[in-house]
């Protein structure tokens, strides 16, 4: 029963807190947004330093801005028209939603008060060329360079203080990156953008449509850059339903700023400028690369001396084992050989088979020695024949028995 008593004071306490956490929330947030108490707003500001991490966006690149799961940051280009830009800022403002937006330089030599109400809003204000040319993975950089300063310079012209309020944030027009121009901005410390995924607004689709596309690229991601026009009559027909599904699926949208001298930016490690980072339970198929090692030179090792080997240099005679009495008398304990070893004793099988050999060959001596007997026909021819090859072979199986008979002896004696 105590037992029980305590847990349930315990969940009462929780449930508690819980509750007067989420009204404080709820206080600030309305606090933040007046007059909207159900907008969505921002939830976190981040800071990013151009320098560390230049490049972003997944659709070119393999970083992307470190965002968590459900997070969104909002991006427009092209802008400012006003006859559709003031309406986006008009939709952001009642959700209390900061974005960023890159400056076209035409657009703002021709409607700076737009760039001077982005500044007002606070929203994050980076640059898109100056005309907006879909040559920029084939223009020189003379034309590069020229599309990058004049719209740098046009911008900064409709602000008061472009020191401190425009970004070091470029987008190349088109997404048509190349690596002059890429390595062009980076030099000048500005950070290129790409994005995670768009929503086709350009394209001449249905304000369904690119919500749509909006939403189900974002769940296919799970977080990331969204990248938007601000001078399209379908944006701006779509933007209010994608933020009313931002919000009821439990997104969230991020501010982005750079760094400064008076702020830093926000501590983050190398993984989570991963989309999707591995995790200990995601095997990687990719060997780790082997680091390069520097050798130090040769020459500069010195060759060990006796010293170091732990050795004596004085001489040393070189003893050799000497042999053990046991070894020594080995040769005096083995008895002589003798010479009934080496006799062939009568009658045995090597004498025998000599013998054998003999009689053969007096046979055929003493039938050659014959006279031939008188015959008729072939009968007489043939006998000869048989006469004279014997007498012929006599002489050869005489030597070949003396010669066989030596073998035969000592094949028998080790087998004995």
């Amino acid at each position: 029963m105590i037992g029980s008593s305590v847990a349930f004071r315990t969940r009462s306490w929780a449930v508690l807190l819980l509750g007067l956490l989420t009204t404080a929330s709820q206080a600030a947030f309305a606090a933040e947004c007046p007059g909207h108490p159900d907008a969505l707003g921002t939830s976190r500001t981040l800071v990013v330093d151009p320098h560390e991490h230049p490049r972003i966006g997944t659709m070119q690149y393999r970083e992307t801005l470190p965002l968590k799961d459900h997070e969104v940051v909002l991006t427009f280009d092209d802008g400012p028209l006003p006859k559709y830009s003031n309406q986006v800022l008009k939709i952001l403002a009642d959700e209390c939603i900061k974005a960023t937006f890159f400056i076209i330089g035409e657009q703002a030599k021709a409607s700076p008060e737009g760039v001077r109400k982005l500044v007002a809003a606070g929203h994050t204000v980076g640059t898109h060329s100056m005309t907006h040319p879909l040559t920029f993975d084939k223009m020189p950089i003379e034309k590069i360079e020229a599309e990058v300063n004049g719209g740098i310079a046009w911008t900064s012209a409709a602000m008061t203080d472009p020191s401190s309020q425009l970004a070091p944030f470029f987008r190349i027009p088109g997404l048509m990156r190349a690596e002059g121009v890429e390595n062009y901005l980076i030099s000048r410390g500005i950070q290129v953008w790409s994005a995670d995924f768009p929503a086709d607004d350009w394209r001449h689709v249905s304000p369904d449509r690119v919500y749509q596309l909006a939403i189900q690229r974002l769940e296919a991601k799970g977080k990331g850059i969204l990248l938007l026009h601000d001078i399209q009559a379908r944006t701006v027909a779509a933007l209010p339903k994608i933020i009313r599904d931002l919000k009821a699926r439990g997104y969230r949208i991020v501010h982005v700023v750079p760094a400064t001298v008076n702020q830093s930016a926000t501590p983050t490690t190398a993984v989570e400028w991963l989309l999707h980072p591995p995790t200990e339970t995601t095997p990687i198929a990719r060997w780790p690369s082997v680091p390069n090692f520097v050798f130090a030179q040769a020459a500069t090792l010195p060759a060990p001396g006796l010293a170091d080997l732990n050795t004596q240099t004085a001489h040393q005679p070189l003893v050799l084992p000497r042999k053990t009495m046991a070894q020594a008398d080995v040769a005096a304990t083995l008895p002589a050989p003798g010479r009934d070893l080496f006799a062939i004793p009568e009658g045995s099988v090597e004498v025998l088979l000599s013998a054998t050999l003999s009689r053969r060959a007096a046979t055929r001596l003493a039938m050659a020695a014959e006279p031939p007997r008188a015959g008729k026909g072939k009968a007489a021819k043939m006998q000869a024949r048989r006469t004279a090859h014997a007498a012929h072979a006599a002489p050869k199986h005489a030597a070949q028995a003396k010669s066989t008979a030596p073998r035969v002896a000592t094949s028998v004696k080790k087998r004995a």
